[in-house]
């Protein structure tokens, strides 16, 4: 890490505080939320705006708000940074509770202020390194039990057969698992490599194909533009296909910043994710978006954003691939920083909440007044999304956005048709259903 002076610190975070205060978005969510988000021209920053609310958690019997209609409780607390949940057979949860493994190198004085800003809003909580099975009860929390321990910055897990896979930050691995087991005894085996230098984006999404023969893997950029160079970009910002039986590995479609939450939509049957977009152009560029992915398929990064919009910081640039870069099919809005998908034909919400995606937007430290921190809901209509995103759980801030008491990540729907958000800051899982007539 650079050595610095307090005086450098303090006075470069005076200058970002100045900075903020004139780089506020002027433009509402909803104008940069559909399929044709408006794009204003990209501003540069000798320090970015920032606005990250101080993390404090819930107060006792304090909880996110819903939407008219629906109702909202808390079935696990006292977790380490839970990050993702898989909804399994027999009715468990699985709970990966995770954070990045502090890996990357600090190299410059706004680097150094940026992680200090972000640490205050709870979001760099230590994780678990663990997975935790919830099983329902009636009435209070459910029981917990860990499941398995000392894994390396977990995220994604799937099953596939008396398998269980999980996606550590630099390996997907492999362990024997009976869907009712409360404990997993048997030792992990590396089942696949997977990018883990310098881990600017660490988590690793995972998804099982329907027959269970290939995996696939959002691996997000080592860089918000390239500025560690490309070598060090290899087989990132892209979509891994990764073989069952072998364990070998392709790019699938690349050009993807930090893809997380594959899922399947289930009437094109086609595969689809939420990517984060890049930083330091203004509080309004660039929307964060979900899109299906094209086999084979390029999405702009680094050179372009939202199709062919060239972003001019990157040196050298691409024309030819800026030429063939695929436009998202739906804006979510700028820096909302989505991390969870779920596509829910039916559900136990009322009906308007069936046949669509819910998308979780854990909130970005790039944006004032701060977007995103909410769970939302986007129509679909034969295969693709309609209408404006819906907001479905709120409340994770203060109404003064100096306080955040939660932020949501990952989703599962239980067997009851039932909602269930992770929520890291509040280190809680919540479940949502329709409120009682």
């Amino acid at each position: 890490m650079n050595k610095m002076s307090h005086c450098t610190i303090t006075t470069l975070a005076l200058s970002m505080s100045l900075l903020g205060c004139s780089g506020k978005a002027t433009m509402e969510p909803v104008q940069q939320s559909g399929s044709n988000p408006a794009l204003p021209e990209p501003k540069d920053f000798l320090m970015p705006p920032m606005q990250v609310p101080t993390g404090t958690g819930w107060q006792p019997g304090q909880t996110p708000k819903v939407a008219s209609g629906l109702k909202i409780e808390k079935v696990a607390s006292g977790l380490m940074h839970p990050r993702q949940l898989l909804a399994l057979s027999n009715g468990d949860v699985l709970v990966v509770e995770s954070n990045g493994p502090g890996e990357e190198p600090v190299t410059t004085p706004k680097q150094l202020i940026a992680n200090k800003v972000k640490g205050s809003s709870g979001k760099g909580g230590k994780g678990g390194n663990r997975i935790t099975l919830l099983r329902p009860k009636a009435g209070g929390e459910w029981d917990k039990h860990v499941l398995v321990e000392h894994l390396h910055s977990p995220f994604g897990v799937q099953m596939i057969g008396d398998a269980l896979y999980v996606a550590n930050t630099g390996a997907i691995v492999k362990f024997p698992y009976h869907v009712g087991d409360t404990r997993i005894a048997a030792p992990g085996v590396e089942f696949a490599d997977l990018p883990s230098t310098v881990n600017h984006h660490w988590t690793k999404a995972l998804l099982a194909s329907p027959d269970g023969k290939k995996l696939y893997v959002g691996v997000g950029s080592n860089s918000n533009i390239t500025e560690n160079g490309m070598d060090i970009e290899y087989r990132r910002a892209d979509v891994l296909e990764v073989d069952v039986a072998t364990g070998g590995s392709r790019i699938y479609a690349a050009g993807l910043r930090n893809p997380t939450g594959l899922q399947w939509e289930p009437q094109s049957g086609k595969l689809w994710t939420i990517v984060n977009e890049r930083d330091e152009i203004g509080a309004d560029l660039v929307p964060d978006y979900m899109t299906s992915v094209q086999e084979g398929g390029f999405y702009g990064w680094p050179y372009s954003y939202y199709g062919q919009n060239v972003d001019h910081r990157v040196v050298p640039q691409r024309p030819d691939l800026v030429a063939r870069a695929l436009k998202p099919d739906y804006a979510l809005g700028s820096h909302v920083a989505a991390l969870g998908l779920l596509f829910s034909p039916d559900n136990a919400l009322p009906a308007t909440y069936h046949g669509g995606a819910f998308v979780s937007e854990h909130g970005s430290w790039d944006r004032s007044p701060l977007s995103g921190y909410a769970v939302v809901f986007v129509g679909f209509e034969q295969g693709k999304p309609v209408g404006q995103p819906r907001v479905v759980v709120s409340g994770f801030h203060s109404d003064d956005e100096k306080k955040l008491y939660g932020a949501p990540v990952g989703l599962a729907q239980d067997r009851q048709g039932a909602l269930l958000i992770a929520d890291d800051v509040g280190d809680a899982v919540w479940r949502v259903t329709a409120q009682a007539q």
